[in-house]
């Protein structure tokens, strides 16, 4: 029947399952052959389901659509044990009757009964050309090789689109260490210094707050013990938890251990726009996450196991306060650990970050809007709100992290490739003019400073209410112009 869903979206809606709606459905077409729209996956009725078989259409799934860890397991746990036998027995050596087999036992938590050695050559559970992939964990009973990017219970998924198999090819951890040699010590100290502080800023402007000195000065400390080679547990966690966070009263001394939500300015349950896991499930959760956190030989790229551990993190919100802000520096914590960014550089993500504020909701909303579908959530007054979670708890620990992924990785290549470069080279000019002036102009350093950070703020002009400044402080009008003037001459050399 033309325009028929089939596979893993007709899996969802029959079994009932708590899998996220795909957003690309697979349908019945009339087409030759299986082909990707913008949309949907169109499908010949020759290659699709014949009937509503479950069994049948995740066979199809598992061929056409790619391994979707999450709705898959769902769905495995709805059907019956003899019936995926049945389906390994019709074809002991079949890759996609194995994997059925395999992804039971793990959704169920117990293993298929009464059945014979699989047979066939060992196959990878995620075809490495299309996803990123961790270390390969043999299963000798079904012949997989379990290669997800972790198997500690947390095992996003990451598809390698072609927009970020561009990301990864461009290598910005490589980019950013090439850029750092060239600088020279003084450059480079002061970068540092910079990206330091934009970076503090940068978070807590996502956050729309400008933070006192003292809330500064602790979330730079924080970010200078991202180079250090300290595990991430969950005392780490509450120990930058209590930097990260200034009141007295929001600081934890454990991992929660009640509900928490998010909320924006709507009334009811309206306004309630994100519940993590409940905090049973929050513990197994974090586990995991503090796991690929602590994976210094990961095989995978620091960017992205920072990515995930970051939004990971984010999406447990293992804390009442803070979650936001400490998630984005454990993306700093994953990557300084792997000693790819020398000279205790961090990016300045959270600066790009807050320019793509639009972008970095959607990454966000990527999982907190199909998940806050799961919830049944009663506003009883302005401040007790009672939930009930009546999705299946894989949700958490199994989900498509591509499209938070690409976005970290895109607000790394931004940082490097704007805001780190755009501030060195500014730093480069500062020098540059300060030097020419200096060598010509007799003014105390400290309004010499001055002078130099207004001119190359205003194109190489001293403005009117700048102007004004300097002559309040005693300092002649043709000491001023002629200092312009050396300014402009710098700016014309340098180009």
């Amino acid at each position: 029947m033309r325009g028929r869903i089939i596979g893993y979206e007709f899996l969802r809606q029959s079994l009932g399952t708590s899998a996220f709606p795909k957003d690309r459905p697979a349908r019945i077409e009339s087409v030759a052959k299986v082909t990707g729209m913008s949309d949907h996956l169109a499908v010949p009725s020759a290659v699709a389901p014949q009937t509503d078989d479950p069994i049948a259409h995740l066979q199809f799934a598992l061929k056409h659509e790619g391994l979707d860890l999450q709705a898959a397991l769902l769905a495995l746990k709805r059907l019956d044990a003899r019936a995926v036998g049945q389906a390994f027995l019709n074809s002991p050596s079949s890759i996609y009757g194995r994997q059925m087999a395999f992804l039971w036992e793990l959704a169920n938590a117990r293993q298929l009964q009464d059945l014979p050695a699989a047979a066939g050559p060992y196959v990878e559970l995620f075809r490495s050309q299309d996803f990123i992939t961790g270390r390969p964990v043999r299963n000798t009973r079904w012949r997989i090789d379990f290669n997800g990017i972790t198997d500690s219970g947390f095992c996003p998924t990451v598809r390698k689109t072609p927009q970020l198999q561009e990301l990864i090819d461009r290598n910005v951890l490589q980019q950013a260490q090439s850029f750092i040699a060239t600088l020279d010590s003084s450059i480079l100290d002061r970068a540092v210094h910079w990206a330091y502080l934009s970076e503090t800023r940068g978070s807590f402007a996502i956050e729309n707050e400008t933070p006192s000195q003292s809330k500064a000065d602790a979330f730079v400390s924080l970010l200078a013990r991202a180079h250090l080679p300290e595990s991430v547990t969950e005392d780490y966690l509450v120990a930058m938890q209590n930097l990260a966070v200034s009141n007295p009263l929001d600081r934890a001394v454990q991992f929660r251990h009640k509900q928490n939500w998010l909320r924006n300015t709507l009334p009811g349950a309206l306004g309630v726009t994100y519940l993590p896991p409940p905090p049973d499930l929050m513990m197994r959760v974090m586990a995991g996450i503090m796991a690929l956190a602590n994976d210094d030989a990961c095989p995978i790229d620091p960017l992205i196991r920072g990515a995930l551990v970051s939004f990971g993190f984010v999406f447990a919100h293992p804390f009442m306060d803070g979650n936001g802000r400490l998630s984005r520096f454990l993306l700093h914590k994953v990557v300084c650990s792997s000693a790819q960014l020398p000279s205790a550089l961090v990016l300045p993500i959270s600066v790009a970050m807050k320019r793509n504020e639009q972008h970095y909701l959607k990454a966000l909303q990527s999982f907190s809007r199909p998940a806050r579908q799961l919830w049944q959530v009663t506003v009883q007054d302005e401040v007790n709100v009672q939930a009930t979670f009546d999705g299946d708890p894989l949700i958490y620990q199994y989900w498509d992290a591509t499209a938070c992924v690409t976005f970290a990785l895109q607000m790394a290549q931004e940082a490097l490739s704007v805001d780190l470069r755009q501030e060195s080279d500014y730093l480069q000019r500062f020098d540059a003019v300060y030097r020419a002036v200096n060598e010509e102009v007799d003014m105390n350093n400290n309004d010499l400073i001055l002078l130099v950070r207004f001119c190359l703020q205003n194109g190489g002009l001293l403005s009117n209410h700048r102007r004004k400044q300097l002559l309040a402080k005693g300092h002649a009008a043709s000491l001023l112009d002629r200092a312009q003037a050396m300014v402009l001459q710098a700016l014309t050399k340098i180009g």
